[in-house]
C-alpha cells in the first residue's frame, strides 16, 4: 500500500496552515520522516515548492491521481517532532502561517537558496565511492537531479552515518579551514610500497599504517600528529611520494571567547542557596514550573543560573539561557563558558551566518548541552531540555517585530512545559505582566534583597536641569555631574554616561522660518551625524549631506537642537579633556565584534568613561565602575506609549546597578526636567514594590495590561487614503464578529504615520474573555493575503509592547 505524506507547502501568494496530501515514491517508502524538507510539483504546469513533512499516512481515500514528491532538500528531519508541534501552536499564537514558523527556527543559510554539498564522514565500499560519490570524499548535491533509487541509497547512506549535507556559506572560499591530509591509495598499493621500504625506515612504516586506517577520511594534521605520534615533517614526505594529499578541511567557526579559563561555583548566601535549591528540585523531579527570580542589581542572578544549569547537566539534561541585547553576550557568553567550556554554543544576531549554521549544527547534533543567546535561541534544537533562563525577561528585545511575531517569554513558557524543565525568569525590574502572575501564584517568586558583597545599593541624586539652565549656559552636564566625574578621573575610578539618542542632535532647523529637515520617506526628522557628516533617517536609512543653508527660504541661519551621543562626545573632551572617553551606541558597534572589542576595552582601562545609548545599561559588571550619570531621563516619558513609565522606572533602575557593584561605593546622578515624576522619584530609591502598586492601578483605571488583553491590527500602503479607507473597512468587519464588550481603539494613523514612503493605520482590540476574537483574527490573516497584490501590507500583533 503506497504511503502519503503531509506537507505545508511554501506558496507566498496563497499561504495555508492545512497541509496537502503527496504520494511518497516507492523507493521512498519508509525513509521519508516528518521534519523533512522536500520539493513537490503545485498548481498546474511544472511549478515546484518546498515544504516541510508534518506528518505520514498510508493509502488515502482520493478520486484521482495524487502528485508525487519531486525530491528531498536533505537526507534527514532539520526540525524535530517538538519542533513541528510548536510551529503548529506558534503559528495560532501570533496569528502568522507555520511555513513561516518553521522557517523561523533555521539558520539564514538553510533558509536560503543555498548550494549544499554531500559529505563522506565514514567509509563506504569503493563501488558506492564511485557510483555516488564520482571517487570524492565531497560532491555537489542536487537532489532534483537525482532519482528516486539514488536518493533511497543516500538516505540509507545517512542513517549509517555516513554521509553529511553541508551547506555553502556565502563564499565557501572564506569558510574557515585547516589543513588535512587525505590518503590517495589502497590498502593495498600501500602494502606493496611497504614491501619495498628500507628496515630502518620505522617512520614512514608507521605513516604507511595510519594512511591505511583513516581510508576515504581527511583528518586534521594537528589530529592526525595526536592520533599516529608522528612529526608534521613525516606528512610531508609522504605528500612528496604520492601517498597522500593535503587538503584543506572545514572546521567550525567559534564566535564565542577565546579565554580557556575556568571557574568554579562561588559560595552562595542564604536566599541564592534558597533559590538554586528550588530550581534545583524542580529540575530533579521534571516540574515545569516557572520561578520569577526578582532580585536587586548586583544580587548575584547570574551565579544562581549557573549553579542551576550545573544541575541540570548533572542530571544529563540541556539548558538554553537567554540574554536580551547582543552587548550583554560577549560577558555572559565568557561566565558560562568559563564554567562549562565546549559544551556551550552561542545564537545571536551579531554572527555571521557561518557562525550561526555552524553553532546550530552542533546543537543538532548534540555536541553542545547548553546554549546561550538572545530571542532566537529559543528555538535551539536541544533535546531532553532540563531548565530554561531568561535573564532581564523584562526586555521588550524578547518581543520580535516581525511576522510571527513572538514573544521568546511564551516560546520558552511551551518549550518548559513539553519537557516538565522549571523556566527561571530573572530581572531587578519585572514586567508587570510576571509581576502581577508571581502575586496570583502562577509564578512561583524567589527574591534576592541584598548585593552578595553586602554593599548598599548606589546614591541616587536627581539634578533637576530647568534649575541648572537658569543658573548656567545651556551644557549638557550639570555642575554636580561635572564635578563627580572630575574627582572620579583623579581618584583612577571609572564612569558609565548613558544618553537614550544616538548621532550629534536630534534634528536641523531654520531660525528664520522654522524649517525642519525631514526624511521624504518618513515622517521623522534626519538626525544630523558629525562622524559621516551626514543626515541620517534611523527608520528607513536614508542619507543625505548636511545642508549650508535652508532649503526652505534660502537663510544660513540653520542651527542644530537636541543632543546625541556624538554631540555629547565632543562637549565632554572639551569639558574634560584628560578623559578617555569609548562611546558605544548602533554607529560605533555595527562592525562584528565591536560589542566585544568595546567592552573589553573599558574592562582593560583603556578608558575612564563609557558613553552609549541604553544598550549599556544592562547586565555589565565592571568593579572599577563607581559612578553613573544619566543625561536626560525623560528621553522615554514623553512617547505616547502606556508602557513609557515602566520602561522609564526599568532603566533607570537597571543603569543605576552598574555602579558600585565591588568593593567601591557607587554613586549614581540622574539628570531630568521632569524630578518629581513619580517613574523618576521611585527610581532613585529603587523601590520597586511601590511603583507595581501605582502603576498597576493606574493600568486599571485606564483598562491596559495586565488587566486586559491586547491586539494591534496594522495597514499600510503607500497612499494614504487607500490605507485608511482599508482600516476603517477592517475595523467595521471585526466590530461585526467579535464580543459586544470586547474595545476597538481606532482606527487611527500610527504616531509616525509615513515610514520608508508608506502610510500606516491601525487599531488596538483591547478584550478579556472573548472566545471570538481568535477565529475572526484568523479568517482576517487567510483572507487579506489577496490584497497584497494590490500594493497592501496588513499585519496582526497579539500583546504588543507598544502602539506607536
Amino acid at each position: 500500500m503506497a504511503q502519503m505524506a503531509q506537507i505545508i507547502v511554501d506558496v507566498p501568494t496563497m499561504q495555508t496552515n492545512q497541509p496537502y496530501t503527496y504520494r511518497i515514491p516507492d523507493e521512498l517508502t519508509d525513509q521519508i520522516k516528518p521534519g523533512m524538507r522536500v520539493v513537490v510539483p503545485f498548481g498546474r504546469g511544472s511549478r515546484k515548492v518546498q515544504g516541510f513533512v508534518v506528518g505520514l499516512d498510508e493509502q488515502v481515500d482520493f478520486d484521482g491521481t495524487l502528485k508525487s514528491i519531486d525530491s528531498l532538500l536533505e537526507l534527514h528531519p532539520v526540525l524535530n517532532e517538538e519542533l513541528l508541534q510548536l510551529a503548529q501552536w506558534l503559528a495560532k499564537k501570533t496569528f502568522a502561517f507555520q511555513i513561516t514558523c518553521m522557517f523561523t527556527m533555521l539558520p539564514n543559510v538553510m533558509r536560503s537558496k543555498t548550494k549544499r554539498f554531500l559529505h563522506l564522514i565514514d567509509e563506504v565500499d569503493e563501488q558506492t565511492l564511485f557510483d555516488l560519490f564520482n571517487g570524492q570524499n565531497e560532491i555537489l548535491f542536487e537532489p532534483d537531479q537525482l532519482d528516486a533509487k539514488t536518493l533511497s541509497q543516500l538516505l540509507k547512506l545517512k542513517r549509517e552515518g555516513k554521509v553529511e549535507v553541508t551547506y555553502q556559506v556565502a563564499n565557501r572560499a572564506k569558510a574557515k579551514t585547516m589543513l588535512g591530509i587525505t590518503p590517495k591509495l589502497s590498502f593495498e598499493q600501500y602494502e606493496e610500497i611497504r614491501a619495498t621500504l628500507p628496515h630502518n625506515a620505522h617512520s614512514q612504516n608507521k605513516l604507511l599504517s595510519y594512511l591505511q586506517s583513516i581510508l576515504n577520511t581527511t583528518v586534521k594534521i594537528a589530529d592526525a600528529e595526536q592520533q599516529s605520534d608522528l612529526k608534521a615533517n613525516i606528512f610531508t614526505t609522504g605528500e612528496h611520494k604520492g601517498w597522500l594529499t593535503k587538503d584543506p578541511v572545514e572546521v567550525y567557526r567559534s564566535p564565542s571567547s577565546k579565554d580557556k579559563t575556568r571557574d568554579h561555583p562561588f559560595e552562595l548566601n542564604h536566599h541564592q542557596a534558597i533559590a538554586v535549591e528550588k530550581i534545583s528540585h524542580a529540575v530533579n523531579n521534571d516540574q515545569a514550573e516557572t520561578f520569577l527570580l526578582e532580585g536587586v542589581t548586583g544580587s548575584g542572578k547570574t551565579e544562581v543560573y549557573l549553579q542551576s544549569i550545573a544541575q541540570a547537566l548533572n542530571k544529563g539534561k540541556t539548558a538554553i539561557m537567554l540574554v536580551p541585547e547582543i552587548s550583554l553576550t560577549p560577558q555572559m557568553v565568557t561566565r558560562v563558558k568559563q564554567r562549562f567550556g565546549s559544551a556551550v554554543a552561542v545564537l545571536h544576531s551579531g554572527l555571521s551566518n557561518g557562525e550561526k549554521y555552524d553553532e546550530w549544527r552542533r546543537i543538532e547534533k548534540g555536541e553542545a548541552q547548553v546554549v546561550v543567546g538572545a530571542r532566537s535561541a529559543v528555538f535551539a534544537p536541544l533535546k531532553n531540555i532540563g531548565l530554561i533562563i531568561m535573564d532581564e525577561e523584562h526586555e521588550t528585545s524578547y518581543k520580535q517585530d516581525e511576522t510571527p511575531r513572538y514573544h521568546a517569554r511564551d516560546v520558552a513558557l511551551w518549550r518548559s512545559k513539553y519537557h516538565g524543565a522549571p523556566l527561571v525568569l530573572g530581572s531587578a525590574t519585572p514586567s508587570l505582566e510576571s509581576r502581577a502572575r508571581a502575586q496570583k501564584g502562577v509564578y512561583q517568586q524567589l527574591l534576592l534583597p541584598d548585593r552578595i558583597n553586602e554593599q548598599p545599593l548606589p546614591i541616587v541624586s536627581v539634578v533637576d536641569m530647568r534649575k541648572e539652565l537658569r543658573q548656567h549656559a545651556e551644557s549638557n552636564f550639570s555642575t554636580d555631574l561635572l564635578d563627580a566625574l572630575n574627582d572620579r578621573l583623579a581618584r583612577g575610578e571609572q564612569s558609565i554616561l548613558m544618553l537614550n539618542r544616538r548621532g550629534y542632535s536630534s534634528f536641523i532647523m531654520c531660525r528664520d522660518c522654522g524649517f525642519v529637515l525631514k526624511c521624504p520617506n518618513c515622517d521623522i526628522s534626519l538626525t544630523l551625524h558629525m562622524d559621516t557628516h551626514t543626515m541620517k533617517c534611523h527608520y528607513c536609512g536614508h542619507e543625505e549631506p548636511i545642508p549650508r543653508q535652508c532649503p526652505n527660504c534660502h537663510s544660513a541661519k540653520i542651527r542644530y537642537y537636541g543632543t546625541g551621543t556624538q554631540k555629547v562626545q565632543a562637549e565632554l573632551e572639551q569639558k574634560i579633556p584628560a578623559a578617555n572617553v569609548l562611546r558605544m551606541d548602533v554607529d560605533t558597534t555595527r562592525r562584528k565584534g565591536m560589542h566585544e572589542k568595546i567592552l573589553k576595552q573599558f574592562g582593560n582601562h583603556e578608558a575612564d568613561i563609557l558613553l552609549g545609548t541604553q544598550m549599556i545599561a544592562k547586565g555589565l559588571d565592571f568593579p572599577d565602575v563607581t559612578l553613573v550619570g544619566v543625561l536626560n531621563a525623560d528621553t522615554g516619558l514623553g512617547l505616547p506609549d502606556f508602557r513609557a513609565s515602566e520602561h522609564t522606572f526599568q532603566l533607570l533602575t537597571q543603569v543605576s546597578g552598574r555602579a558600585g557593584r565591588a568593593d567601591k561605593k557607587g554613586e549614581v546622578i540622574v539628570q531630568t526636567f521632569n524630578p518629581d515624576h513619580y517613574a523618576i522619584k521611585l527610581a532613585q530609591t529603587q523601590n520597586f514594590e511601590k511603583f507595581f502598586k501605582l502603576e498597576m492601578d493606574l493600568r486599571h483605571r485606564g483598562g491596559y495590561p495586565p488587566y486586559y488583553y491586547t491586539v494591534q491590527v496594522m495597514t499600510s500602503h503607500e497612499k494614504e487614503a487607500q490605507a485608511a479607507k482599508k482600516m476603517l473597512a477592517i475595523t467595521n468587519w471585526l466590530r461585526k464578529r467579535i464580543a459586544p464588550d470586547s474595545i476597538i481603539l481606532g482606527p487611527t494613523p500610527q504616531a509616525i504615520a509615513r515610514v520608508n514612503r508608506r502610510y500606516y493605520y491601525q487599531i488596538v482590540i483591547k478584550y478579556k474573555q472573548d472566545q471570538n476574537i481568535q477565529s475572526a483574527l484568523t479568517e482576517m490573516m487567510q483572507s487579506v493575503q489577496k490584497l497584497s497584490g494590490q500594493g497592501f501590507q496588513i499585519s496582526i500583533d497579539a500583546e504588543p509592547q507598544h502602539f506607536m
